[in-house]
């Protein structure tokens, strides 16, 4: 889902292998940007709109993992990604919904 309404500036594209942290595959600016989200977006890749976060990772060398301080933040968008994909990473269980509040 990409906003058509506000400028693409900087995009990072980010690799998980479900072993190792997160790595910085792609990264770009102004019309590089607005190719990666295109590329993203013919895949059906899921996107997330964070500009100070895109410009954080945009910082990082191609091929890096994302530094520890990150990995809640990652995580959890990696996690929504899963989500809407229908997904779950290799060797989850969910937890029992019988024992849930909600």
């Amino acid at each position: 889902m990409s906003d058509t309404n506000k400028p693409i500036d900087t995009a990072v594209a980010l690799k998980y292998d479900g072993k190792q942290a997160p790595k910085v595959t792609a990264k770009g600016e102004e019309a590089l940007a607005r190719e990666i989200v295109a590329i993203a977006e013919e895949h059906g890749i899921p996107l997330y709109h964070d500009e100070k976060l895109a410009r954080t990772l945009a910082r990082m060398d191609l091929g890096s993992e994302i530094p520890k301080e990150l990995y809640i933040t990652i995580a959890e968008i990696i996690a929504f990604a899963y989500k809407l994909q229908g997904r779950v990473p290799e060797g989850f269980t969910p937890p029992n919904d019988n024992n849930s509040d909600n």
